[in-house]
């Protein structure tokens, strides 16, 4: 919201030293974001006036038109004679009142004017357009006044063209704050001084004879007011002080009845809209829209309107997208556009929030208006907001108000929230007392009384109906707090309860995080948001259970509306970015959690508050969520070791994919389980499930090609992802270190044949459950298969390591566990030792 300061001394009389630089910090003390001040033509410097154009002669020879003026500046330059300018401009004409700045003046840029020889002719200074002015981006011709200004009036006081703007950044809770009467209140309390509200007027009680409205959806229109003003003035223009006070705000003059709603919205904050009676087809009327209904908007774009769209309608159909645009079919026409409209009809309505913020984001359809229902606007003001337009084009456009008024109301109950007078001395932790919090809720708005409920002194508070975001106790606090000042909330370092530290399960995320890092990983932290085209990038099949997401009711893009159900989407696309700027040899990991929804779907209850929840509704809150289960997830591309003098590196593949889970698995101190499966998004062939127990807690390999040519990734991308909660169900074990003995190993291999559906994993429990107590290690370093091994078999090779820990071995010793483990294996894997 832009605030010109000179606009709000309207309504609040602000010290006269106070700049907008004070203002803004007055503001900022009272918790609105004052993003900037902007100085507008702070360079500027006159003289500045106002001339009559006297003569005009066309200078020819030249490839654009050129013209030689004398104007009469009355006596700004000092001689009263005419003042001899060239002017390029051809929108004016003799007799004409424009705005004229004479040699010694400095225009905005800064631009100094002096007089000079151009064309052969001699000019004295320069007749100006908006833009040369800084009053717009409008160069296509000079400005041309009202024939009333006297010549030699100074400009600069004219047009108002020295003022400061305050750029407010609202938050949606303060939506009252999009218009002039809801900063103004806001400095008055700032200050302490009285507001003149522009929304009080008198208006007149609605009768029988207005301009017929229907509404057939009181829940979307709880308010529709409607006056008709006839003999409007279609040549009438907005005068320069309306036009200049749009502009200063961002809005782009129009047309004057257009103009005249807009500069009430931002007056008052109640948006307007008019119609060309002669172009409405009977009663207006407010409903929800059909299927199969169009609608040419402003814009001239025509719209396919959806069933909860809330449309104003006449006889021939919808005729405005309620609370976002109008339609083109009553849109008011100036006299340019042939006889231009001379009967309007005002309509201030009050339209339902969420109904306006959904048909405008389904349009893409963003307006002033929308941004003003979408955050609340006073349903009280609609009456004062038309009469107010309807003054407005009486008093400029020469227009006579009909004594009909519409107004259709539907029961808006006030609250009244019980508040304990003390509640903000126990928030702020310090002491305000029952008088400065009964004046500062009166300066909010509300309607204060006093009760003694059981001892306890309360107070019975109404908010204003401009502040629907007051809806309990602590929200009447904290208005008390900003308006006193938070820097006044004194400092005090809260006492803090004794803790029992870190959780386990925290413990083991931290051991995670640096147990990857250690292994050469970098984390990474992605958006928790997957969209369909992820999904199917990825290969999951259409009956896969991770394509069953929780959808956002209003997400961040609509093209990621989902939650994720798996990290992988997002860890990816992350390996691509780096990727694409360079980094080609990447190994990134992240932890987080997914989003699955449970079987049955509930809605999650508001909680209170002004209390801690109870027990059941925490319960209802947990039973509405989501299951969230922590994962851990890798990618790796690339080189895992690099390449150099010393010779080739080695890639990153599916072992090292493998070899993070076994990582995050010694940080859990449980063992893992590998073996060969399908699953997407990983190659067939190069997929591991992995497993604690009988328990699958995650997968590991290389992805699918196809995965890859369509995530854009290098060949042999590999991945795993791990679900942290099912890898520690049983519970984390005490990591202790091996037990280190100082007599020397007893190395000994073993090759054994099996069937090729054997998971090499079954082979090594089995060997290491037969070497019994003295296996120290146990390698798996060669997988043949081939002729020699047979068909449908294969060769695994191992080293098993033996040591005791108070004696050296013998090789009779070693001998007779590598046989024991042999036995094992033969007895639980079917193994057959190699050349036996």
């Amino acid at each position: 919201m832009r605030v010109p300061l000179s606009w709000l001394r309207e309504y609040v009389d602000l010290p006269a030293g106070e700049t907008g630089r004070d203002v803004a910090a007055r503001l900022v003390r009272a918790g609105l974001e004052v993003e900037t001040v902007e100085q507008l033509n702070a360079d500027l410097k006159g003289p500045l006036v106002v001339g009559q154009v006297l003569s005009i002669e066309e200078l020819s020879g030249f490839k654009k038109p050129i013209r030689h003026c004398f104007v009469n500046v009355g006596d700004a330059n000092g001689t009263g004679e005419p003042q001899e300018i060239v002017c390029g401009a051809t929108n004016f004409a003799v007799g004409d009142k424009v705005v004229v700045v004479l040699p010694g003046a400095v225009l905005p840029g800064p631009f100094p004017i002096a007089a000079r020889q151009t064309y052969g002719q001699t000019s004295a200074g320069m007749i100006c357009s908006a833009r040369e002015l800084g009053m717009g981006d409008d160069h296509n011709g000079i400005i041309v006044l009202e024939s009333h200004h006297e010549p030699g009036t100074d400009a600069i006081e004219l047009l108002q063209l020295v003022d400061e703007v305050l750029d407010i950044a609202v938050t949606p809770d303060r939506g009252y704050c999009l218009s002039m009467r809801g900063v103004a209140r806001e400095a008055a309390a700032a200050y302490g001084l009285p507001l003149a509200d522009p929304a009080l007027l008198d208006v007149p009680p609605a009768n029988s004879y207005g301009y017929p409205v229907k509404v057939a959806d009181p829940v979307g229109c709880d308010r529709f007011v409607a006056r008709t003003v006839t003999g409007v003035n279609p040549a009438a223009q907005s005068p320069i002080w309306l036009q200049r006070r749009l502009q200063k705000s961002g809005i782009r003059p129009i047309s004057l009845t257009v103009d005249i709603t807009n500069y009430v919205m931002l007056e008052v904050g109640q948006p307007l809209h008019a119609y060309d009676r002669n172009r409405v087809d009977g009663p207006i009327q407010v409903r929800r829209a059909q299927d199969g209904e169009t609608i040419t908007t402003l814009d001239g774009v025509q719209r396919k309107l959806a069933a909860e769209d809330l449309v104003i309608c006449d006889n021939t159909g919808p005729i405005g997208i309620a609370g976002v645009m109008g339609g083109a079919s009553t849109e008011i026409l100036d006299a340019a556009a042939g006889p231009g409209t001379t009967e309007v009809i005002i309509e201030a309505a009050h339209f339902e929030a969420v109904t306006v913020a959904r048909a405008a984001k389904r349009h893409k359809l963003p307006s002033e208006a929308s941004k003003r229902f979408e955050r609340g606007v006073d349903p009280e003001a609609a009456r004062a907001a038309a009469q107010r337009a309807v003054d407005l084009l009486v008093l400029i456009a020469g227009g006579t108000a009909e004594a009909g008024v519409t107004d259709i109301a539907a029961p808006h109950p006030l609250r009244t929230i019980a508040i304990d007078a003390d509640l903000p001395d126990r928030v702020a932790g310090t002491e305000y007392g029952r008088e400065t919090v009964t004046r500062r809720l009166q300066e909010v708005g509300c309607t204060v009384a006093g009760a003694d409920i059981a001892g306890a002194d309360i107070l019975q508070v109404t908010p204003p109906t401009w502040r629907p975001d007051l809806t309990d106790p602590y929200d009447l606090a904290e208005e008390v707090i900003r308006l006193e000042g938070y820097d006044n909330v004194p400092a005090r370092m809260p006492t803090v309860p004794p803790g029992r530290g870190l959780t386990e399960a925290q413990r083991f995320h931290r051991r995670t995080g640096v147990a990857l890092a250690g292994a050469g990983y970098v984390e990474v932290n992605n958006y928790p948001f997957v969209g369909e085209a992820a999904l199917d990038a990825l290969g999951f099949e259409k009956d896969d259970e991770r394509r069953r997401t929780v959808k956002l009711v209003n997400p961040l893009s609509d093209e990621e509306p989902a939650l994720r159900t798996t990290l992988l989407p997002g860890l990816l696309g992350a390996l691509r970015r780096n990727i694409g700027r360079g980094n080609t040899d990447l190994a990134i990991f992240e932890t987080g959690t997914v989003f699955l929804p449970k079987e049955e779907l509930k809605v999650a209850p508001r909680l209170p508050v002004d209390r801690r929840p109870t027990a059941e509704q925490l319960a209802s809150l947990d039973a509405a969520l989501p299951d969230q289960p922590r994962r851990v997830a890798v990618a790796l591309a690339g080189e895992r070791l690099p390449s150099g003098w010393w010779g080739k590196g080695a890639g990153a593949g599916w072992a090292d994919a493998v070899e993070a889970a076994r990582t995050v698995a010694r940080a859990a101190g449980v063992e893992l389980t590998v073996r060969q499966v399908q699953r997407a998004p990983w190659h067939p062939g190069r997929c591991a499930e992995l497993l604690v127990g009988e328990r699958v807690v995650g997968y590991a390999g290389e992805l699918h090609p196809r995965v890859i040519k369509a995530l854009h990734l290098p060949e042999r991308t590999s991945a795993m992802e791990l679900d942290l909660d099912l890898l520690v169900a049983d519970g984390t074990q005490r990591v202790s270190g091996p037990a280190v003995s100082s007599y020397p190993v007893a190395t000994q291999d073993v090759a054994l044949i099996v069937d090729s559906a054997v998971p090499a994993a079954e082979v090594e429990a089995a060997l290491r459950d037969g070497a019994g107590e003295l296996l120290e290690a146990i390698r798996l370093f060669d997988v043949f298969t081939g002729e020699q091994a047979g068909e449908g078999k294969k060769s695994l090779a191992y080293t098993l390591r033996f040591r005791a820990t108070d004696r050296t071995l013998t090789a009779d010793e070693a001998s007779a566990a590598r046989e024991t483990a042999v036995a094992a294996a033969t007895a639980r894997t079917g193994a057959v030792l190699r050349g036996a």
